[in-house]
Parts: C-alpha cells; sequence; structure tokens
C-alpha cells in the first residue's frame, strides 16, 4: 500500500521549449528543479507518476551525516544546511527536526567500526561521538534494555518523506519551474551528438540539458541510450504508526530494529536486515560488481527469486518513442511490503520502550532503493551525450542527502561553482573501473 502523499497541482500546458528537462519527480529531482528555478534557469519537471510516489515518499526520513560513507560527509553537510532552512525555503512544512539520531550498539565489533568512522570523520568537525549507557537512559527515558554505547550525532535530524517532495516541487514551481505529473519521457533525441530535446508521452520538448533522476528507473532509461549503469534495486519495508505518547524524540537504530517519531506523533519503524534482494537478470550482468557489497551486506540481505526475474527477462531494453512504454504502464513502483518483518520491529519496539504501551500499525508499505556497487551515488554529467546529466543511485541515502544532491547537479548543469567536490560522484568512475580504487581509499 503505498504511504499517503501531499500532491502538487499539476502544470496543465507542455511546454515546446526549456533549458533543463529533469526526469524524476523525487527529493533530487525537485530539489534541483528548486535551485535551477532559483537561478533564473527555464527548467521542467517530468514525473510519470506522483512527486515523491516512489522511494523519496517511502524511506526511514532520516536526516544524517553519521555514518556516512566519507565521501558523502560534505555533501550531507551540505544538506543539512538546506533541511534546517527548508521550511523557510518552502514556504511549507517540511517535518524537518533536528532531533537528533543514535546508533544503539550492543556489540563490541560493531562499537569498534563506530570508533573508526569516528577517526575518519575528524577532519570535517562533526558534532558526532560515543555516548554509554547512562547517557543514553538520559537520551532516552523509559529505555529497557541495556546498551554497551551509542554513537549519537545531535545536528542531525528527520523530515517527512510524504510531505518534503511535494513542498519542494511547489516552491519550484513558485519560482517558475514547470512541473508535469502522469507525465512520462520515454526518451531524448540529439541533434549532431548533443541534447536537442525528450519525447514524453504527451509530445515533444526542445532542450539543451536532461537530468535523469530515476530512481530504480534509471538504469533501464540509460540503458536506452546505450549507458551502463551500474545499479541494483532493493526492496525495503517500512511502516507507519498510530499516534504513541511517551515515545523517544530522538530517531534511532539498534537491536535489530529503526524508528523515527513523526510530526503526526506516530512514528516510522523498520526492521534492520529484511532488505530483499530479487534475482534478476541484471543480478547476474553485474555480479562481479557487487561481489564486494554483497560481502559487507551479506547478513543484512535477503535473496529471492521469482515473479521479477521473468518481468524483467521479457521487458523490452529499448523503445520507440511514438508508443506507450513501461513507464507509463507502470506509474508508481508499490512493492508489497515484507509483513512479518514489520511485525518483528513492531514488537522490539515496544519491547525496548515498554511505556509506549501497545503500538498499532496504521500503514505499511514496500519501496525499490536504486544502489550502485560502491554505495555512492552518480550526479554527474555523462561525456559521451553533452547535455545529458546523471543525479541518481542514491543507496538508501537519496532523501537525506536530497537537498544537497540537487543544488550540487543544479549547479554543475548552470556552470556554476559547485557546492561541494563533484569528483567522488563521477559516471565515469564506472567506465574506467576507478571506483575499486575509491572504494578502498574510503575504506582506510
Amino acid at each position: 500500500m503505498s504511504p499517503r502523499m501531499d500532491r502538487v497541482r499539476s502544470d496543465e500546458k507542455l511546454p515546446a521549449r526549456t533549458s533543463v528537462v529533469i526526469i524524476g519527480g523525487g527529493i533530487i529531482g525537485t530539489s534541483a528543479a528548486l535551485f535551477l528555478a532559483q537561478k533564473g534557469i527555464p527548467v521542467t519537471l517530468c514525473e510519470k507518476g506522483m512527486v515523491g510516489g516512489e522511494q523519496s515518499g517511502r524511506n526511514w526520513g532520516w536526516t544524517r551525516v553519521m555514518g556516512r560513507d566519507v565521501r558523502e560527509i560534505p555533501l550531507g553537510m551540505e544538506s543539512l544546511k538546506l533541511w534546517r532552512r527548508m521550511n523557510e525555503i518552502t514556504g511549507a512544512e517540511t517535518g524537518f527536526r533536528q532531533a537528533g539520531i543514535v546508533y544503539l550498539c550492543d556489540d563490541d565489533k560493531v562499537i569498534a567500526n563506530h570508533e573508526k568512522w569516528l577517526d575518519k570523520a575528524r577532519p570535517y568537525q562533526l558534532d558526532s561521538r560515543l555516548v554509554g549507557p547512562d547517557e543514553l537512559k538520559r537520551l532516552f527515558p523509559g529505555l529497557k534494555r541495556e546498551f554497551k554505547a551509542g554513537l549519537y550525532t545531535p545536528s542531525d535530524g528527520r523530515a517527512e518523506p510524504t510531505r518534503a517532495p511535494a513542498a519542494i516541487a511547489t516552491a519550484a514551481q513558485s519560482h517558475g519551474a514547470t512541473v508535469l505529473t502522469n507525465c512520462a519521457v520515454r526518451g531524448i533525441e540529439t541533434k549532431g551528438g548533443r541534447v536537442s530535446g525528450v519525447v514524453t508521452e504527451r509530445g515533444r520538448i526542445d532542450c539543451d540539458t536532461v537530468m535523469l533522476a530515476g530512481g530504480a528507473w534509471s538504469r533501464l532509461f540509460a540503458g536506452s541510450l546505450g549507458l551502463n549503469l551500474p545499479s541494483l534495486n532493493v526492496l525495503s519495508s517500512v511502516m507507519r504508526t498510530n499516534p504513541v505518547e511517551n515515545g523517544p524524540d530522538i530517531a534511532g537504530s539498534g537491536a535489530g530494529f529503526s524508528f523515527r517519531k513523526r510530526i503526526d506523533g506516530g512514528y516510522s519503524i523498520a526492521l534492520r536486515g529484511s532488505t530483499v534482494s530479487d534475482i534478476t537478470p541484471d543480478s547476474f550482468k553485474l555480479f562481479f560488481e557487487f561481489i564486494p557489497h554483497l560481502a559487507a551486506n551479506r547478513n543484512d540481505m535477503n535473496l529471492r527469486f521469482g515473479r521479477r526475474f521473468f518481468e524483467e527477462l521479457f521487458r523490452a531494453k529499448r523503445w520507440p518513442l511514438d508508443r506507450e512504454t513501461v513507464f507509463e504502464q507502470t506509474r508508481v513502483l508499490d512493492p508489497k511490503p515484507v509483513a512479518p518483518a514489520l511485525e518483528k520491529a513492531r514488537q522490539m519496539f515496544m519491547a525496548t520502550f515498554p511505556g509506549v504501551g501497545e503500538v498499532t500499525i496504521a500503514e505499511s508499505w514496500g519501496g525499490y532503493i536504486d544502489v550502485t556497487p560502491d554505495v555512492v551515488p552518480v550526479i554527474s554529467p555523462v561525456d559521451t551525450i553533452p547535455g545529458f546529466f546523471l543525479a541518481t543511485g542514491f543507496s538508501g541515502h537519496g532523501f537525506g542527502i536530497g537537498p544537497g544532491a540537487g543544488k550540487l547537479a543544479a549547479d554543475m548543469i548552470a556552470g556554476d561553482t559547485p557546492a561541494v567536490d563533484p569528483t567522488p560522484y563521477r559516471y565515469s568512475r564506472f567506465v574506467d573501473g576507478t571506483w575499486r580504487n575509491d572504494r578502498e581509499m574510503a575504506l582506510m
């Protein structure tokens, strides 16, 4: 079941021409549209379904720097600056609260890994620190289970996935952006090898630049252009509870589950280690690229073989632009959640915080996360197609770093000084193989 999303009023008229077309109305696409529009650059965002309808509206709602790959820390810091002003920027309630996040630890090996991360993150002067059992009880009144330690970052926060993308898209419209929902882009057109326009289900739009922010659909779309974007989709399950009293204000993860207070008084809760990776034809094509990721996450990944293998096996990889495509046939990816995992997470939450009493599920949902081999996004021009940019592969981190990623993409498209160094997010790392060296350097 899809979570209940705030809706965006779609613009009615398809522009004949614009400067930039953004494909995908998630947190990255809407943020890029907003920052481009603020620069005075004509931009049109095309979303095949509803704004925020897929993973951008289905995630945990964390906005964190803590625990990030060191290559993502600058992007996370930039995003948090923007999140703190997001209600002001959009003129709407996005749900952001700087309430802090804690990783609860009862395993010495996990604590040691957190200490290593703190060492690597020290140059960024974050406020992350390890805290002991006494401070955990202060941070979490009513905490029943004993934990050895916690990795705590007071400056991290939370926001509402069902509200923020729509608020950002509406703000982009107020600055002159065109936002088209239920308007799938079927493909791009080029002239002299350079982007010259896009073909949508409603007609053609001439443009100079196209940015693909299609999330779980990006690999398929990029493949139709002859690009190999190494990305696999994994299923995450989340539930929303009815309002709860006496629950923790700080978001947390540990004891096998994760939780985040919502502005409606309920909680978003998920079971760690319940991610499902469906075996598909791409699983075999990208097997060697993903071996390091599979090895590092073998305890959190559940492989599954079923219908999706055959759906993707027989799915067209290229298509004529004057006919209906899979993007119109599937407006919103709405996979079923893993119900037993959510029930287990609910029980864990109540056992860890018994003061909340009986917690009931209001709704639950699944969402597909697009994951790259090094679990770092691609925010980059594509050298072989001048005028074509990628902003995808956020590997479950997209909501938290979305505003910063959108700003970085907008800066790159506009030719302005980038908000952060874009080098770690270049697409070419997967073409020349240097992503492996980057990953090893990040682990050192």
